[in-house]
């Protein structure tokens, strides 16, 4: 239940809890808190405990610096990181940072892992029931696996064709298309929903986890059908935040272990990552013609620089360009020319 928020002790004074209530009463998403919290920790052990108070803007270049020059992070980590300590002491401690002079991470253009469709159709080979499903979903309806594990049955729209993504990157809500070919096997997976939902009720629980205030709001909501998670843990477990024995969605790493294993197996030599899907999603439609706009509003994408990363891996050979070795004449079976003395010794 990584991604429901831990209840904070309100009693306590330490430093670290009173900064995450700070940054629930200012709205963050959780992800965030994670995030920032996880960086906030890490420079605060890089100066030997130090407390943030007495550190400033000379320890923060420090700081960045050093994960540039000596840990060779990413630009975006570092951009990242410095969003952290920026919350830190110009939104917390209500202290100056101006005047910031670091050395900046190299930018590194990476272009996304994408399988092609043969690749994708020899990974499905070796998946079974919920998994494959899982990963069809991702390929087909452009999703990400937080995204992903956390939608709802009533998230699933038959009738307009819809998946209704909650809370995505961003705290965003969007659609994204429901892929007619998945509609019986999303079918049979809510009935198998309905059938534990209704094992559990008779157990004596069967509450899901609902975000924000929603259970206030809502108290009957945690028991219907519609808000169970459609892809549920095998196992139930104390909710983090209120100790109620709930089941929640499927865990991602169980998700990344099957992915491996099917890549793996279908001989596929690149990298094994659940991204991959919603890349390849992405790239095959740009290559069946639908405009950036489309694929931009389906990803979820704030800015359309970010979609347009998939014009340089889409499959146009070489952006419409041929090869010069593609217009020599197909070479013979011995591969030596006719017009080679070799050729003419060997007739």
């Amino acid at each position: 239940m990584d991604d429901i928020r831990h209840a904070i002790p309100s009693s306590s004074e330490r430093f670290m809890p009173l900064l995450r209530r700070h940054m629930r009463e200012s709205g963050l998403a959780y992800r965030s808190e994670q995030t920032y919290t996880h960086w906030i920790k890490r420079f605060i052990h890089y100066h030997k405990l130090r407390h943030p108070r007495d550190m400033g803007v000379v320890e923060v270049e420090e700081f960045l610096t050093y994960l540039s020059v000596d840990k060779f992070c990413a630009i975006n980590t570092q951009k990242i990181v410095l969003n952290a300590l920026v919350y830190l002491y110009k939104r917390y401690l209500e202290l100056s940072l101006e005047g910031l002079n670091f050395k900046p991470a190299r930018q590194y253009r990476r272009l996304p892992v994408v399988y092609s469709q043969s690749e994708i159709q020899a990974i499905l080979v070796h998946l079974n029931g919920t998994h494959r499903l899982l990963v069809e979903l991702m390929y087909g309806a452009g999703l990400r696996s937080a995204e992903l594990l956390s939608l709802r049955i009533k998230d699933i729209d038959f009738g307009s064709n819809n998946i209704v993504v909650r809370s995505g990157k961003g705290n965003k809500d969007r659609t994204t298309i429901l892929p007619q070919a998945l509609i019986p096997a999303l079918r049979r997976q809510i009935e198998k929903v309905r059938i534990l939902h209704a094992e559990d009720v008779a157990a004596g629980f069967g509450e899901v986890y609902l975000p924000d205030a929603l259970e206030r709001k809502y108290p009957r909501a945690a028991s219907e059908i519609a808000w169970q998670f459609l892809f549920p843990s095998s196992r139930v477990g104390p909710c983090p935040r209120t100790g109620v024995i709930r089941r929640h969605h499927l865990h991602p790493s169980a998700l990344a272990k099957h992915i491996r294993h099917a890549v793996k197996s279908a001989g596929v030599h690149k990298p094994a990552r659940a991204h991959a899907f919603r890349h390849s999603f992405a790239t095959h439609l740009l290559e069946s013609g639908y405009d950036l706009r489309t694929i931009q509003e389906l990803l979820g994408h704030s800015d359309i620089s970010t979609t347009e990363i998939y014009t340089h891996v889409v499959n146009r050979g070489g952006k419409g360009v041929l090869s010069p070795m593609d217009r020599l004449p197909t070479p013979l079976d011995s591969g030596v020319s006719e017009h080679c003395p070799e050729y003419r010794l060997a007739g």
